[in-house]
């Protein structure tokens, strides 16, 4: 194929030496694409790595700076539904205001942070969402009476105990986990779902997710689970979440899931007229070694002596380490945001200006709107951002709920998924 310009009548997926030749490039340029997480490989019936020749492109323009087109924006669906939800452990909202973007009525948001809980509350007001927030711990709440069909969660991840234990519902009580299934068993919407980190896939041996699985079940509850990355979803960041799909057994809905787009939106796009705020500083030392550090690139870019001063005793351990003193890049997605831009084992430096990312930044790559107002000190700002679930993800996961209960047909860009038992 000698014409670049491809359609998609045309096949797509290229084996890496194929792709390489049709763009241009080396293999190896392909392959550190691959290992940043800029593309995705899947395989053919011969079990051979192959690149879709549309994304590589899509790579290839922004890294050369040819990609014009602006694809970042807060998703948001013009009509509302009569699907109505309750929100647990809320946060600064993320995911709450996706699902209403998405069209879906809340009747209950929780959360226990006050500054959190004064973030919702004030942005309910402001946006007239109607919301009625709760600040509270979520094991105080009676859900007599409560009706909703969904429950959404981002329970944090914790171990239970196995000695001597049937692995039921009540085996899990005093983790938060057990607070979602009991608010699920006492509610019985006709749709919950689970958030949570990718790591809970492999934590404990996977017997945590296990347990997880196995409560769901025995409370009535079918349940799909999948990892969704956000930097294919519409938000300008390198993030993974694994979401939990939960139905009622006495109800004949499937499972529905969003399906990666062929595109990321780079931190050039997300951060094009953000407004000017408040953020972090480094301290003088600091920023005369992180001023050195180029654009995309970490520690090992210092001089010798300057590594071995910054990093001490980990300069000498194994592996990357990539994180620490990392300065982001305009192409690519955000690393993964985290509670504290400043800190040392997980820098996000501005691309081009030596300070840390800003809060207005930190939520642009959240994908939260400019007008979303933050409660609280810098730092629990920073934490109430760092710990959302990014907007847009929330949005393409409350669509595809809305696909599932019957609200919306099931598009393109959603995929069902087959329950785990």
């Amino acid at each position: 194929m000698t014409d670049s310009t491809v359609t998609q009548s045309t096949a797509t997926q290229y084996r890496i030496s194929e792709a390489a030749m049709h763009l241009g490039v080396s293999t190896d340029t392909i392959r550190r694409w691959d290992k940043m997480g800029l593309i995705k490989a899947t395989r053919d019936t011969n079990n051979h790595r192959v690149f879709n020749i549309l994304e590589l492109i899509r790579v290839q323009q922004k890294a050369s700076g040819l990609h014009s087109e602006n694809n970042y924006r807060v998703l948001h669906s013009a009509k509302q539904y009569s699907a109505t939800c309750i929100d647990l452990f809320a946060g600064a909202g993320g995911t709450a205001l996706g699902f209403h973007n998405a069209g879906i009525k809340h009747v209950l948001l929780a959360e226990i942070n006050r500054d959190a809980a004064s973030t919702l509350q004030t942005n309910s007001d402001n946006m007239k969402l109607g919301w009625n927030v709760w600040e509270c711990d979520v094991a105080r709440i009676d859900y007599s009476g409560m009706q909703a069909d969904i429950i959404q969660a981002g329970f944090p991840c914790q171990a239970f105990s196995y000695a001597g234990k049937s692995l039921g519902f009540e085996d899990t009580r005093g983790t938060l986990f057990f607070e979602f299934a009991r608010a699920v068993n006492e509610v019985r919407p006709m749709i919950a779902i689970g958030e949570n980190v990718r790591g809970l896939l492999t934590h404990d041996g996977g017997r945590t997710l296990k347990t997880m699985l196995d409560v769901l079940e025995s409370i009535g509850y079918s349940v799909a689970f999948k990892v969704l990355r956000a930097q294919y979803l519409d938000v300008p960041q390198k993030r993974e979440r694994l979401i939990l799909f939960a139905i009622r057994k006495d109800l004949d809905y499937p499972a529905v899931f969003p399906v990666e787009k062929d595109y990321f939106i780079s931190l050039r796009e997300a951060l094009e007229g953000c407004p000017v705020s408040e953020g972090q500083k480094y301290t003088d030392r600091k920023y005369d070694i992180m001023r050195q550090i180029p654009e995309g690139g970490y520690w090992r870019d210092l001089p010798d002596d300057l590594q071995r001063e910054y990093m001490g005793a980990s300069y000498f351990h194994t592996g990357g380490r990539t994180g620490m003193a990392r300065r982001l890049s305009w192409d690519q997605p955000s690393l993964t945001l985290t509670c504290n831009p400043a800190q040392k084992q997980t820098e996000r430096c501005h691309p081009s200006e030596t300070r840390p990312l800003s809060i207005r930044e930190y939520a642009r790559i959240q994908t939260f709107p400019d007008e979303w107002q933050f409660h609280g000190s810098t730092a629990s700002q920073y934490k109430q951002i760092g710990n959302a679930v990014p907007v847009n993800l929330g949005y393409h996961i409350g669509r595809c709920v809305l696909a599932a209960l019957g609200h919306i047909g099931i598009a393109n860009d959603m995929e069902v998924v087959e329950f785990d038992r």
